[in-house]
């Protein structure tokens, strides 16, 4: 048995190309604020996701007093991988374009003032425990994810922007949007709640432990990552003018009150449609069907 190194570092992260890059500049503040409390901090190398991953899991391995993802929630969904269901504290610095799971676990909006948290926090010995949703594929991988699981249009969207070799940025998804919207359809759900069968023919279907994605589009407005439970929003099926309607009350949360749209709560979803990718945390994560739990507590926030 190799013996396991202990660093008692502070593990970072940090994605220089998130939010587009406004935040680069902040990156050594960032570390210095990290550091006030008195531990050494240590930045994370990695290129690639699958990098960023292996490195995070390297870090938690060796004993590092906290894990911190500085950026966006690409950034944050590699870092989860790691901490989900172990005692490694973990911190966020928001500093992407999104920033979803930060906003609803309550994490400060600015990058300087969130780093502040995390040392002050770890000095105390202070955090919060939070959930997060496990996500079992049907070859029986598990994936973590804090923020929302989108396995409707938005996910099919976001399947279409990826391959897309132009535009860049946020015009591909303004792109991908319109020619999705002209093949929109309704498709067959299996959906399954805690044992109780809520099936249904529809476009849209979202599973949240925090209110939004994309930025702030708050597709579950009532989800709570500290109660145990996971929020399900599905919308019977759209036209396209309807959906068009629909899409501005996104922001507020308003959608829900729309008689075309239902929403539920439960521990384990079970979900199912054919051609469907499922995309969480804004990242791909597996073909449908996946099995979806809530674990409480699976994350100790440090903010």
């Amino acid at each position: 048995m190799t013996a396991v190194t202990r660093s008692d570092d502070i593990a970072v992260l940090a994605n220089p190309r998130a939010g587009r890059g406004r935040h680069r500049g902040l990156l050594p503040a960032v570390l210095d604020r990290l550091g006030a409390g008195g531990r050494p901090v240590r930045l994370l190398p990695a290129t690639t996701a699958g990098e960023a991953e292996a490195a995070c899991h390297r870090a938690i391995a060796e004993g590092a007093a906290a894990l911190v993802a500085a950026g966006g929630d690409g950034t944050v969904h590699c870092a989860l991988q790691a901490v989900a269901g172990g005692g490694t504290p973990f911190g966020v610095v928001p500093a992407g374009t999104g920033n979803d799971f930060a906003a609803g676990a309550g994490v400060p909006p600015d990058p300087l003032g969130a780093a502040e948290a995390i040392a002050a926090a770890l000095r105390d010995g202070r955090d919060h425990p939070l959930d997060l949703a496990r996500v079992t594929t049907a070859e029986g991988g598990v994936r973590w994810f804090g923020a929302v699981l989108a396995a409707g249009f938005d996910a099919i969207v976001n399947e279409r922007a990826n391959r897309l070799p132009w535009p860049r940025g946020p015009r591909r998804y303004d792109l991908a949007i319109l020619l999705e919207t002209a093949r929109l359809r309704s498709r067959p759900y299996r959906l399954v709640l805690d044992g109780e069968d809520r099936s249904f023919e529809g476009v849209l279907a979202a599973v949240g432990n925090c209110p939004s994605y994309g930025g702030g589009l708050r597709i579950c407005p009532g989800a709570d990552p500290a109660d145990g439970l996971l929020d399900v929003v599905v919308a019977a099926p759209l036209g396209r003018v309807a959906l068009a309607r629909l899409k501005p009350r996104l922001r507020r949360g308003t959608h829900v009150t729309d008689p075309l749209v239902t929403t539920y709560r439960a521990r384990e979803v079970r979900i199912d449609t054919p051609g469907i990718i499922g995309y969480a945390d804004g990242e791909r994560l597996a073909p449908l069907p996946l099995v979806i739990g809530c674990e409480p507590g699976a994350v100790r926030l440090l903010r």
